[in-house]
C-alpha cells in the first residue's frame, strides 16, 4: 500500500508556485544505477515509469531520487508513487535534530545533519537531510542545499558508479566527513592566527569571534555525535538485503566519521582555552589600569587633605603670617606623596 502524506511538510515548505530549483514534482535530480555501468539521469516521468516496471527479484538496479522540500509537490509525489514507511514522512516535518538511523519495514530511515552550501560559520546554517534507503530505491529530501549532497551529485556526474544503495549512503557519509574535516581545518587555521596574535602580545583578537566558532562546534557535535553510535547499532542488526561488503564499507565510513568528530572536539576544547586566556589577559589589563588609578588617587590624597584643612576659613591656621609657610606646606605634601608612592609600589611588588 502506498502512503500519502503531503501535509507532513506543509509547515516547512514555502508558499507559491515556484519550483525552487526542482522540476514541477519537486525532483532536483534522479539517477538510475546499473552494475558495471554509468548512472543514467532520470526526470520525474522516467522515474515514475521505472518504478512501475516489473523487475527480476535478483535485479541489482536501483535509483536515487533527490527532492526539494521547498516545493510543495515533493511530498505529494512521494506519497503517490513510492511505498515508503510512515516514519519517513514524519522526518520530513521535523526541524534540525540529532542524527539517527532507524530500521522500519525493511527500509533504513536516515536523518543526517549537514552544513548548507554557503556555510559561513553560522549556527543557523546547519540543515537536515532525510533519506529512505531500500533495496532498489534511495530517496533523499532537503530544505536547503547541502554541501555533502552537492559533492555526491558531482561524483555521480563525474562517472562514479555505485553497486548498491548502501554504497551510495556510504559515499554520502564520507562526503559529510570530508566537509566536516574541511570546516575543521579552516577553523583550525583561524584559531592558529588568533593564538599567534595572543602569544605575540598584540592582542587584537576579539573574544566574540572565538565564541562564535565555539558555538558552531558545539552545535555540530551535538547534532552529529550520535551518528557513529546509530550506525554501529545498525551494523549489529542490518536489514536482510545488506551485503557483507556493504557492512564493511559502512563500518569503515563510520570509523572515519568518528575520527573527524574527535578532531572537532579537540578544536572545541582548544577554542575554549583560548577564550579563557583572552579573559585572563583582559582581566590582567583591567587590574593594572585600576592599580594605576589607585596609585594616582593615593598619591594625590595628601594634597586634597591638606588643601581642605588649610582652606577652612577659621582662626589658628599655622604659618598664616609666616613668609615661608607656603614652602613648609609644599615640603610636607611632597613628603607624604613620596611615602604614599613608595608604599604603593612596595605593595605591588609583594
Amino acid at each position: 500500500m502506498k502512503l500519502t502524506r503531503p501535509k507532513a511538510v506543509a509547515a516547512v515548505a514555502k508558499p507559491g508556485s515556484s519550483t525552487y530549483g526542482s522540476d514541477p514534482s519537486g525532483l532536483i535530480c534522479g539517477y538510475l544505477f546499473t552494475p558495471g555501468g554509468n548512472a543514467q539521469v532520470l526526470d520525474s516521468m522516467e522515474a515514475q515509469a521505472w518504478l512501475q516496471t516489473e523487475r527480476p527479484a535478483d535485479s541489482q538496479d536501483f535509483i536515487w531520487l533527490h527532492f526539494n522540500l521547498s516545493n510543495l509537490q515533493s511530498a505529494k509525489w512521494l506519497g503517490e508513487h513510492l511505498t515508503l514507511p510512515e516514519e519517513y514522512f514524519d522526518t520530513l516535518s521535523e526541524g534540525p535534530g540529532s542524527t539517527r538511523v532507524e530500521h522500519a519495514d525493511d527500509s533504513l530511515i536516515v536523518v543526517i545533519n549537514d552544513v548548507t552550501y554557503d556555510f559561513a560559520y553560522d549556527v543557523s546554517q546547519i540543515s537536515t537531510l532525510s533519506m529512505c534507503v531500500q533495496r532498489s530505491c534511495v530517496v533523499s529530501a532537503r530544505l536547503h542545499p547541502l554541501r555533502s549532497v552537492d559533492r555526491l551529485r558531482v561524483a555521480v556526474k563525474g562517472g562514479e558508479n555505485f553497486e548498491s544503495p548502501v554504497s551510495l549512503l556510504v559515499h554520502l557519509l564520507r562526503d559529510q566527513a570530508d566537509v566536516l574535516q574541511q570546516i575543521q581545518r579552516e577553523a583550525a587555521t583561524r584559531v592558529d592566527g588568533i593564538e599567534d596574535t595572543l602569544l605575540s602580545g598584540r592582542m587584537n583578537a576579539k573574544r566574540s569571534s572565538l565564541g562564535a566558532l565555539r558555538r558552531v562546534f558545539v552545535r555540530l557535535r551535538r547534532l552529529l555525535a550520535p551518528e557513529p553510535g546509530t550506525l554501529f547499532r545498525l551494523l549489529n542488526r542490518p536489514p536482510e538485503w545488506f551485503e557483507e561488503d556493504d557492512a564493511q564499507e559502512l563500518r569503515a565510513a563510520t570509523e572515519e566519521f568518528s575520527a573527524v568528530l574527535n578532531d572537532l572536539a579537540a578544536l572545541q576544547e582548544r577554542t575554549k582555552l583560548l577564550q579563557e586566556e583572552i579573559v585572563a589577559h583582559t582581566t590582567e589589563q583591567t587590574n593594572r589600569s585600576i592599580f594605576m588609578l589607585t596609585i594616582a588617587t593615593v598619591v594625590a590624597l595628601p594634597i586634597n587633605i591638606i588643601a581642605g584643612l588649610l582652606g577652612m576659613n577659621v582662626g589658628g591656621i599655622p604659618w598664616n603670617q609666616d613668609p615661608n609657610g607656603f614652602w613648609f606646606v609644599v615640603a610636607i605634601v611632597t613628603l607624604f606623596m613620596l611615602i604614599a608612592g613608595w608604599y604603593s609600589f612596595i605593595q605591588q611588588r609583594d
